[in-house]
């Protein structure tokens, strides 16, 4: 019979030291996920209005044969993308993951500079 394992009364003591963020880190942090949010929500709603970019990426990639052959190339460089964008190991984090969230604080702030000047996406 294995014998009972101790428990250590101090495991959480290695978190004494942690401070809360301040409030301005918490301001700027709020902000850049409603930069955030608007960017998605803005390039939703020009990728499925009417005649958006996804349905004249679609008609065009479908238009002809010579076009199709561009799939296999997107294909692959999603697929690039993807790699550049992944960490090699489990633990790690690649700062160029982060990329895609500064891209959309970037377009939401785009958004918002144009629903300020004209009133709307």
């Amino acid at each position: 019979m294995a014998a009972p394992q101790k428990k250590d009364p101090n495991k959480y003591s290695k978190n004494a030291n942690i401070q809360a963020d301040t409030p301005v880190k918490t301001i700027i942090s709020f902000g850049g996920m409603v930069l955030l949010l608007i960017g998605l929500i803005g390039i939703a709603m020009e990728f499925f209005k009417d005649d958006g970019w996804l349905k004249n990426a679609l008609s065009w990639l479908f238009d002809s044969s010579t076009h199709m052959m561009f799939i296999p190339v997107i294909v692959f460089i999603l697929w690039l993308l993807n790699r550049w964008m992944s960490s090699a190991a489990k633990g790690e984090k690649k700062k160029s993951g982060d990329l895609p969230m500064y891209i959309m604080m970037i377009l939401g702030a785009f958004y918002v500079f144009r629903i300020a000047t004209t009133g709307g996406f």
